[in-house]
C-alpha cells in the first residue's frame, strides 16, 4: 500500500544533496554538565543538607535526654542518623532526575542473596579472628550470660540497631557520596579518599586507637571493593551489619571502644593490645589487617569483575 501523506522534504544544500539536522546540546554552565548537575555541586549540596539536618537534630537532645541510660537510645539515635544519610539523597535523586537505587541500594534487591551472603560473610570473617586469637591463647570465648527469652529479646534488639549503623554508615559514605565522587575523579580514588574520612570518624569513639581507625578504613574499602563487583550496597550492609552484631551482642567484645549492655557470651581477652585489639575491640588487633588482606583476596576470587563495572 503507498503511502497517502506525501513525505517530508528534506532539507538541502546548495548542491541539492540533503543533510541531516544535529539535536541541540544541552546547556553547559558552572553548575550543569553535559550529564546534569556537576558531581562537585552534588556532593557538597548533599553534605549540606546532612550538616544541616544534624544541626536540626540538636534539638532533640532534651527530649532524647529521658532515655539516657537506656539501651533503647541506641535505637533511637541510630534511627535519626540513617535518616540524616538517606533523606538528602532522596532530595538529590529529585534534583538530579535519578532512580533513588542508582545510588546503590536498589529496592529490588532489598534484604536478597547479596545481603545474606554479605553477613555470612560478616559472621564468619569475625570468627576466624576470634578463632586465631583463641589458638594462641589471647581469647576465650566464655560461656553464656543471658539466655531463654531474654537471650533472644536482645539479639532481635541489636539486629535492628547494627542493621541501622550499617545502612548510615555505608550509604553515607559508599552510596550518594561514592556514586557521585566517582562521577567527578573516578572509583578507586573516591573509594580511598572516602574510606580514609570513613576511619577518622571512628577516632572520636571512647577506647579507640590508630589499629582500630585503619583497620575500620580498610573495612570501608572492602566494602567499596564489593560494590564494584556486585554493583549493589546490599552486600556491603549485610557485612557490616553481622560484623557489628557478632562482635557486639554474639560474642561480647567492644566494638570501637562500646560494650553492649545483653551480650550473649561473657568473652575476655588476655594479651598486648596490639594483638587483641584491647578497648577497641577485635577490629583494633594487628590481625584483622592480614584478615582483610586475605578477604580481599577470596572475594576477588568468588566475584570475577563484572561486565558493567566502571573502569
Amino acid at each position: 500500500m503507498t503511502n497517502p501523506l506525501p513525505d517530508a522534504p528534506a532539507e538541502t544544500t546548495s548542491d541539492d544533496s540533503p543533510i541531516s539536522v544535529a539535536p541541540l546540546p544541552k546547556p553547559i554552565s558552572m553548575f550543569m554538565g553535559p550529564d546534569g548537575l556537576r558531581p562537585g555541586w552534588g556532593f557538597l549540596l548533599y553534605l549540606g543538607m546532612v550538616v544541616a539536618m544534624v544541626f536540626a537534630l540538636r534539638g532533640l537532645s532534651k527530649p532524647m535526654h529521658a532515655l539516657k541510660g537506656s539501651v533503647w537510645l541506641h535505637l533511637v539515635q541510630e534511627a535519626l542518623f540513617a535518616m540524616v544519610a538517606f533523606l538528602p539523597a532522596l532530595v538529590m535523586a529529585r534534583i538530579e532526575k535519578r532512580n533513588f537505587g542508582t545510588y546503590g541500594l536498589p529496592g529490588t534487591q532489598a534484604f536478597g542473596r547479596r545481603f545474606f551472603a554479605g553477613a555470612l560473610w560478616g559472621f564468619s570473617v569475625l570468627t576466624v579472628l576470634l578463632c586465631v586469637l583463641r589458638v594462641n591463647g589471647s581469647f576465650y570465648f566464655g560461656s553464656t550470660e543471658i539466655h531463654g527469652v531474654r537471650a533472644a529479646k536482645f539479639a532481635l534488639f541489636w539486629a535492628a540497631v547494627m542493621m541501622l549503623v550499617a545502612f548510615f554508615e555505608e550509604f553515607l559514605f559508599r552510596g550518594y557520596t561514592l556514586f557521585t565522587l566517582t562521577r567527578g575523579i573516578g572509583f578507586w580514588p573516591s573509594a580511598v579518599l572516602l574510606s580514609i574520612l570513613f576511619g577518622l570518624t571512628h577516632s572520636g569513639n571512647t577506647g579507640e586507637s590508630w589499629r582500630g581507625e585503619v583497620s575500620v578504613g580498610l573495612m570501608g574499602l572492602f566494602c567499596c571493593f564489593t560494590l564494584l563487583r556486585t554493583g549493589t550496597l546490599w552486600f556491603a550492609v549485610g557485612f557490616h551489619a553481622a560484623w557489628n552484631w557478632a562482635e557486639s551482642y554474639f560474642y561480647g567484645t567492644p566494638d570501637s571502644g562500646m560494650l553492649a549492655t545483653g551480650h550473649l557470651l561473657n568473652s575476655s581477652f588476655h594479651g598486648p593490645a596490639w594483638l587483641t585489639g584491647g578497648s577497641v575491640g577485635p577490629e583494633g588487633s594487628v590481625l584483622t589487617f592480614v584478615l582483610m588482606g586475605l578477604a580481599f583476596l577470596a572475594f576477588h576470587l568468588a566475584f570475577p569483575v563484572r561486565e558493567d563495572a566502571p573502569a
